[in-house]
Parts: structure tokens; C-alpha cells; sequence
């Protein structure tokens, strides 16, 4: 059996695990200019970083805000480099503790799982069960609760120092993405609920990371009071798999009222039940029992990127390499579904022979 590592404020501030973290944190970053700057008196900041935590005066910094479009309009906080530092050094040692405890249909964020193991087994529950309840929570990341992370998170970490930390990390996100919620009422509520601290950076390992813990008591809710023995859960998408249609739409209610515990809510208007073999629409796929499709959307929002890809190779903005970077990424991603010949239709439009004043490389 593997040891895990102590959980303590001291073992988060070793040496070695504070070099671990830098390494994690600047893994395909060290050209970029925080990395470089960090690395520049790289042992100084580190034994800086650990003076500051073992002597309890260190503080997250400021967030940077910016927004994405894809996989749909969202914000994104980027902490400063040192504290991605330190969120590293933390979940290299809390994490493993909570690892042994996770369900192994959680796909998010997890070592040797990821979006496309999740599709796998979504597509095996689909060949067999014939109904399947399609759920999603929204505004999952703004919606954590603070009070209810803080004491989910306590059930395993009893040192106080530690927890300290967590706590310092987690009161960083308040009111961080507070634009991105729209305030939801809850039994028993009175007019202090609004000013519950919640919401988890969305950029930050820490949050990626705590969500799973967040969701940890709903998951073993549908394991083991539901008895759901079809069950895939990546972040806040959630399939659940039946051969009773019946049982489903009860499980829906259950759900519903077993995630209100968490002052979390579903998209009700998606959350139905449908036949496994008509096609899921689930994390950029339609996924059929025997085959798998790529969603039209993601189509069209791929040919776009790409075409615009290619024309920063052709004017010289960009490298071939970096143009093929895109190219090699997309269809990585795509050849988990049937899209051969959607791949042979994108690229057949792109004359790879190099312009006359191009960028090479």
C-alpha cells in the first residue's frame, strides 16, 4: 500500500514538496514571464514561500480576470505564480487522502481518468441500459458554498494549521464570480443566506480539485441510497443509467432535493429522461450505443478556430508549427468519435504548402 503523506502545514512546506510544486506549476509555462520571473531567484521565493507559511503570514494575492468563449462563455482568475505555487504544494498532499475516497465513476480532474474516459463509459452504460436521466448543476463553480466546502474538507483534515490554509484559499474566491450567479433561494433561508460567502475561482487547481470533494457526499447519495449502479459524473454533468423509466424520473426528485443540501440546483428544462439508443448529448459528443458523433456546435466553432489559425500561418503571424499544434490538438480530440471523414472535410481546405514570405518553424 502506498503511504500517504502527512497531513500537516509542515508537510506542505517542505522543501521538497514546495520544488514539486514549482515544477507542476511551471510545467509548459517557464517561457512565460511570471514563470521566468519566479524562477529567476527560484530557491530565495521558495524558501520565502515556505518561511511564509510555516510562520502563518502567508496570503493569497490578487486575481487576474479574463474571459473565454469556448466550451462556453466563462471567467477566468488567474492567481499570481507564487500562489499557484502553493495551491500545488497543498493538493500534492491533501489530495491523495481524498483519492482513496472518491467514487470511480468521478472522471473530472483525477489521475488516469479525463473527459474521454468518462465518454467510454457513458458509451458501455448506453449499450446497457435502455434509459438514462441527464442532469447538470448551474453555475457550479459560483454556487459552492464556503461554510459547506470548509466542513466537507474538515472530515479529513484535522490539523488546524492546515486547515488555516484551506480556509485563506478558499475566502479568496468570495464574491469572485459573483457576476456569473443569479442568487437561488433555499428552504429554510432568511435574508443572511445572500451574503453566504461561495463561489471557487475558475482557473484555480484548488478549485477544480475541491469541486470533486464537494460532490463526493452526493456521489456515494446516488450510490449507495439510490443503488445507482449506472452512474458517470464529470464536474457538474451527471448521467444516470436505468432499465426503469419510472425509477429515473423518481431519482430526478431525489436528486433535486439531495443537491439542494448543497445549495446547488439543476438545469431542470435538460434534466429529462430519454432512451440510451436515440443519442446523449454529453461533454461535446452524441454518444450512441455503437458510435459517436461530434455535436454540430463544436463543429462549426472548430472550423472557425482553425481556418483563422490557418490564416495567421499563411500572413506569417504564426509558425507552421504552431498552426499544426492546433490542427494536431483538434484531432486528437475529435478521433475519440466516428470523424474520419469529418476530419478529411475540415482539413481538405488548407493548401499546406509553405508562403513565400511564411513563418517557419
Amino acid at each position: 500500500m502506498v503511504k500517504l503523506p502527512e497531513l500537516s502545514l509542515e508537510a506542505v512546506a517542505a522543501w521538497d514538496n514546495l520544488f514539486s510544486a514549482w515544477r507542476q506549476a511551471a510545467m509548459g509555462k517557464r517561457s512565460g514571464r511570471a514563470a521566468a520571473h519566479f524562477e529567476h531567484h527560484l530557491a530565495r521565493r521558495l524558501l520565502g514561500l515556505r518561511e511564509r507559511l510555516l510562520e502563518r503570514r502567508w496570503r493569497p494575492g490578487s486575481y487576474q480576470h479574463f474571459f473565454i468563449a469556448e466550451p462556453k462563455r466563462r471567467l477566468i482568475s488567474a492567481a499570481p505564480f507564487a500562489d499557484r505555487v502553493v495551491h500545488h504544494a497543498l493538493c500534492q498532499i491533501i489530495e491523495p487522502h481524498f483519492e482513496r475516497l472518491f467514487v470511480a465513476e468521478s472522471y473530472a480532474n483525477r489521475v488516469g481518468k479525463g473527459s474521454h474516459r468518462a465518454i467510454d463509459a457513458a458509451q458501455r452504460l448506453s449499450r446497457r441500459y435502455p434509459w438514462v436521466l441527464r442532469m447538470d448543476v448551474v453555475q457550479h463553480f459560483p454556487a459552492i458554498d464556503h461554510a459547506i466546502l470548509a466542513r466537507t474538507l474538515a472530515r479529513v483534515v484535522r490539523d488546524s494549521d492546515l486547515m488555516a490554509l484551506i480556509a485563506q484559499i478558499i475566502a479568496s474566491g468570495d464574491r469572485v464570480l459573483d457576476q456569473c450567479y443569479d442568487p437561488v433561494w433555499f428552504p429554510g433561508d432568511d435574508l443572511l443566506a445572500a451574503c453566504r460567502p461561495r463561489g471557487l475561482p475558475i482557473g484555480n487547481l484548488t478549485s477544480q480539485f475541491w469541486s470533486n470533494c464537494y460532490l463526493h457526499p452526493f456521489d456515494q447519495f446516488v450510490k449507495r441510497e439510490l443503488g445507482c449502479r449506472g452512474y458517470v459524473r464529470y464536474v457538474d454533468d451527471l448521467l444516470l443509467f436505468s432499465d426503469d423509466k419510472a425509477l429515473l424520473w423518481d431519482w430526478r426528485r431525489r436528486c433535486i432535493d439531495r443537491l439542494a443540501r448543497l445549495r446547488l440546483t439543476i438545469h431542470t428544462e435538460s434534466a429529462q429522461v430519454q432512451p440510451s439508443p436515440c443519442g446523449i448529448p454529453w461533454l461535446g459528443f452524441m454518444i450512441f450505443p455503437q458510435h459517436r458523433r461530434v455535436k454540430g456546435r463544436k463543429v462549426r466553432v472548430a472550423a472557425r478556430h482553425l481556418e483563422a489559425r490557418y490564416s495567421d500561418w499563411r500572413s506569417g503571424r504564426i509558425s507552421f508549427g504552431a498552426f499544426d499544434a492546433s490542427v494536431q490538438g483538434w484531432i486528437n480530440h475529435v478521433r475519440y468519435a466516428d470523424t474520419w471523414g469529418l476530419r478529411g472535410r475540415i482539413l481538405s481546405g488548407f493548401d499546406l504548402m509553405p508562403p513565400k514570405s511564411g513563418c517557419e518553424g
